[in-house]
Order: structure tokens, then C-alpha cells, then sequence
């Protein structure tokens, strides 16, 4: 097997954890929408919200691939009208979240912090089959695979401001 090579370097290594995975047969397009859907989550939140699209108790969003998409009220919260519910992307990518999990784990990071930093899917060359059409045709009947690639990276608490004088408002100098 060659060694294989991430798009990004996480900014700390020591401090991130990555998972890919190479020629999967799920939908690329679904895949590119789910993935868009879980960047910069909480890994904690992420497992939920795409255990939730496999009981369509949430929805995807899609943004990019829209040709056909139905109209859901799901995608309220997402400031947008229309999205799915890819259960087969759900579970590659809940698969290669678990795995980029006990990557962390083996590293000794803290999986409560964690976050995706970095999620892309890439379009993988086709893989063909043929269709028998009537009068003796027949016509490619193509599957889109892709290539998946998860940067986990262990996010720092965040560190309250203090203000030196707490009692002064700022006044404005608009008139």
C-alpha cells in the first residue's frame, strides 16, 4: 500500500487526528452534501446529527446539487428550502468518524474536545456496467464513488475575557 497524502496538514499533528477512505461506493453528490453538513461540529454532535438523518429525525441540507431536490420544513434551521436524508453517506461517514475517533484515543487526545476541522470528498473515477434499453440498445449505467478525508482536531477551552474597568460603557460618538 502507498503512503497516501491529505489536500491539508492540520495545524497542530500532535493535536489532531485523521481518517480517509479511498474508492467508496456511496453517492458523491450526497456524500459532498452530508459532509458540508457536519464540518466544524463537535464530534460528539456530529455522531448524533448523522444517527438522527438515518431516523430522518434531521435533514442535509443541499446546497450545491439541487436539480430534483424536494422541498422539506427541516431545512428551516439551516436557512434553506431544500434537502434529503442520504442514510447510506450517514453511515460511511458515521464509519470513518468512529475511526478517526480511535486514531485520537491511540494518540491519547481528549474525544470530548474534538472537533472536524477538516472534512472533503473527492469524485473517484466511475465504475461502469451496462443497461439493456428497447429496440436492442444498450447504455452505461455508471455508480460515482468517492474519496473521503476527516481531520478531527482537538479544540482548546475557551478562556473568558475580563474586561480592566467593567463598570465603563463605551459611549457613541454618533450624533
Amino acid at each position: 500500500m502507498t503512503k497516501v497524502r491529505y489536500s491539508i496538514d492540520p495545524e497542530n499533528s500532535a493535536k489532531s487526528a485523521k481518517a480517509r477512505g479511498s474508492y467508496l461506493r456511496v453517492h458523491f453528490k450526497n456524500t459532498l452534501e452530508t459532509a458540508g453538513a457536519i464540518r466544524h461540529m463537535h464530534l460528539h454532535r456530529a455522531v448524533k446529527y448523522l444517527k438522527n438523518v438515518q431516523e430522518k429525525k434531521e435533514i442535509v441540507p443541499f446546497r450545491k446539487f439541487t436539480g430534483g431536490i424536494g422541498r422539506h420544513a427541516q431545512c428551516n434551521p439551516w436557512g434553506t428550502t431544500q434537502g434529503r436524508w442520504p442514510t447510506k453517506s450517514a453511515q460511511f461517514l458515521l464509519d470513518l468518524l468512529k475511526n478517526a475517533e480511535s486514531n485520537a484515543e491511540v494518540k491519547g487526545l481528549d474525544t470530548d474536545h474534538l472537533v472536524v476541522e477538516h472534512i472533503q470528498v473527492n469524485e473517484a473515477p466511475k465504475q461502469r456496467r451496462r443497461t439493456y434499453r428497447a429496440h436492442g440498445r444498450i447504455n452505461p449505467f455508471m455508480c460515482s464513488p468517492c474519496h473521503i478525508e476527516v481531520i478531527l482536531g482537538e479544540k482548546e477551552t475557551a478562556v473568558a475575557r475580563t474586561d480592566e474597568e467593567p463598570g465603563k460603557k463605551k459611549v457613541s460618538q454618533k450624533k
